[in-house]
């Protein structure tokens, strides 16, 4: 059971923030913040009120089946809302539980997503193209905004590598759970025999880091500039606009030729190399404070085999949950996409609860 002395001391936060908002008199520098955790707190506060009432409903409800004065009727009507009382807590107490759950302080944050093509050569590749393509789709769905940072293309359509920045609200609380080994299994086009081919793409999800998150000097930085070329002497720069930017204490190391601009090719491998620096400092901090995290479903341990899209069977298997959709054009287009997201989410909420 949650401390009823826990569950007063949000609505009287509840309370008190609302009062301040309202005074007029706050901090604008405080405004934003205060107002997002108002924001919060309202998703739980009905909730949170109707719990902490629960004792007193009960008691009433006791008295009228105690009462001998009362006729069959009334008892039989009290019984069913005893019932259904108890029942609503249990459900209320899960979800002020889930609320007071640790939340992951990158949650609400910007992110960045690498995919590339692993095993299966050139079937890689497409396959790589199509989760980009989904990603795409919900995106667009959700109303975030895609931006392509860089971009390595293959033959026939496909991608070796594809990196892009998604903003907007709460994107990392999503797509986290989608860091890992994604496989396929389909007969390619160019197979004359029909037999299935397996093949596989990774796919990193890295918060956006922002300056606040953690400090890059200038002195931890290596920075050499290139000459651009693409393949087979195609799309060959004349200046030396590539840039290759080391961080010399992690020895992360991020390459950038995709602009014609040496200075727009260095904020974008900035931006790369900040998060993925980021994402290691913050790796090392969850394995430090838990023995389990590699168990826990956003994990984004990048080496585990996540998912499988089998095109045969027309199914999508994420091996985390042993859940299967056979909707696998529907998943890929995007329009199935949060109900996967959500039997997610709900596994490491139940993981952190048992943890408890």
């Amino acid at each position: 059971m949650i401390p009823i002395q826990k569950v007063k001391d949000i609505i009287a936060h509840h309370n008190n923030l609302e009062s301040e908002l309202s005074s007029g008199k706050i901090d604008p520098k405080l405004f934003a913040e205060k107002s997002k955790e108002y924001s919060n707190l309202g998703n739980i506060i009905t909730i949170a009120r109707e719990y902490v009432n629960f004792e007193s409903e009960k008691r009433d409800l006791e008295q009228i089946l105690n009462d001998k004065t009362n006729d069959n009727e009334m008892i039989e009507m009290a019984k069913k809302d005893l019932n259904e009382l108890i029942e609503k807590r249990g459900k209320y107490e899960n979800r002020i539980k889930i609320f007071l759950l640790p939340k992951d302080e990158d949650d609400d944050k910007n992110a960045i997503v690498e995919i590339r093509a692993g095993t299966g050569g050139l079937e890689a590749s497409l396959f790589c193209a199509d989760l980009f393509k989904m990603y795409e789709k919900v995106c667009s769905k959700k109303k975030w905004k895609l931006e392509i940072i860089s971009i390595s293309k293959s033959e026939a359509g496909g991608f070796k590598e594809i990196i892009f920045s998604v903003n907007g609200n709460d994107i990392y609380s999503y797509l986290k759970y989608e860091s890992g080994v994604h496989r396929v299994q389909r007969i390619p086009k160019t197979e004359t025999q029909g037999r299935v081919h397996t093949s596989a793409a990774t796919v990193a999800v890295l918060p956006e880091a922002e300056d606040v998150d953690i400090e890059i000097k200038d002195s931890d930085l290596r920075i050499d500039v290139f000459r651009a070329g693409g393949p087979g002497g195609q799309s060959v720069n004349t200046t030396d606009s590539a840039v290759r930017i080391t961080h010399i204490p992690s020895g992360v190391v991020v390459s950038q030729q995709d602009e014609k601009s040496q200075h727009k090719n260095k904020a974008k491998a900035l931006k790369i190399l900040r998060s993925r620096v980021y994402e290691a400092e913050k790796r090392k901090k969850d394995q430090e404070r838990s023995s389990n995290r590699r168990n826990q479903i956003g994990s984004g341990d990048r080496s585990e085999r996540i998912r499988t899209y089998n095109f045969p069977q027309g199914r999508v298997t994420d091996h985390r949950i042993n859940l299967t959709l056979h909707k696998l054009d529907e998943f890929l287009s995007g329009e199935i996409h949060e109900e996967m997201n959500q039997e997610l989410r709900l596994k490491e909420q139940n993981l952190k609860l048992e943890s408890l």
